[in-house]
């Protein structure tokens, strides 16, 4: 196996006393985890933080093998570690990529939004840039993982129109009509999960209690369930900086 691409740096973990076994995600063959020598050295170790864009050499004597990696440093997000709100959903995004993804299998449109997302997360000058990308971002991971929501027809009726909560048991939409009796119980759907656009702060804090249950529920379970105590902190710290909480 050989291969050179372009990856974003998602997750490391220490493999003997000088190397480190590193997750990638890449466009064309998704979460890759490979074999990185001197890992925690100078040179490399600024090279491995989350979220980092990286062109990684795989080599490998056979296919089951884990592979090697030789990194060039394409860009760094490491000025960002300084910055609280920033480096913490830099940080989610990417533990979340490498807990809920299987390796070795290819989900272009994910890498494609978690790349524009950290760009988004980068450039914008407060969360209320890319708290809506951050949202999309765990839509598209539960659609991809099989879990998918539907956000565009109410289960009642079957109609496209006046669609404004989400039933937390069934992950479908539910008409303004439909919804009154049970409003209490059902997720409030702001209109930039079905439409895109960037979103109130509580538009925002909306999204993210709807896709925060379903991964809860669906994806980060077991040995990956400790994860959204990280994925609190992180909502805290959003409801803080809109004054939502």
């Amino acid at each position: 196996m050989r291969l050179t691409t372009r990856a974003i740096v998602c997750a490391l973990r220490t493999h003997g006393e000088h190397g480190a076994i590193v997750r990638l995600m890449t466009p064309g063959e998704g979460l890759v985890a490979a074999y990185v020598r001197g890992a925690g050295g100078r040179r490399m170790r600024p090279m491995l933080i989350g979220g980092n864009v990286v062109q990684a050499q795989l080599s490998a004597r056979t296919d089951s093998q884990l592979p090697h990696a030789a990194l060039e440093l394409l860009h760094s997000r490491g000025p960002l570690l300084s910055e609280p709100i920033p480096s913490a959903a830099i940080e989610w995004a990417t533990v979340l990529t490498a807990a809920a993804l299987p390796e070795g299998q290819s989900y272009p449109r994910l890498y494609a939004l978690l790349d524009g997302l950290l760009e988004a997360i980068e450039a914008a000058p407060s969360a209320a840039g890319w708290g809506a990308a951050l949202v999309q971002y765990e839509l598209l991971l539960l659609a991809e993982m099989g879990f998918g929501l539907d956000l565009d027809t109410c289960a009642v009726s079957g109609s496209r129109d006046d669609v404004v909560a989400v039933s937390p048991a069934s992950g479908r939409a539910v008409s303004a009509l439909h919804a009154e009796p049970y409003a209490e119980k059902l997720f409030p759907l702001p209109a930039f999960m079905r439409a895109g656009g960037r979103g109130t702060w509580e538009d925002i804090a909306q999204g993210l209690d709807i896709t925060g249950h379903f991964m809860a529920r669906d994806i980060l379970t077991g040995r990956s369930a400790h994860l959204l105590d990280a994925r609190a902190r992180l909502v805290e710290r959003l409801r803080r900086a809109g004054g939502l909480a």
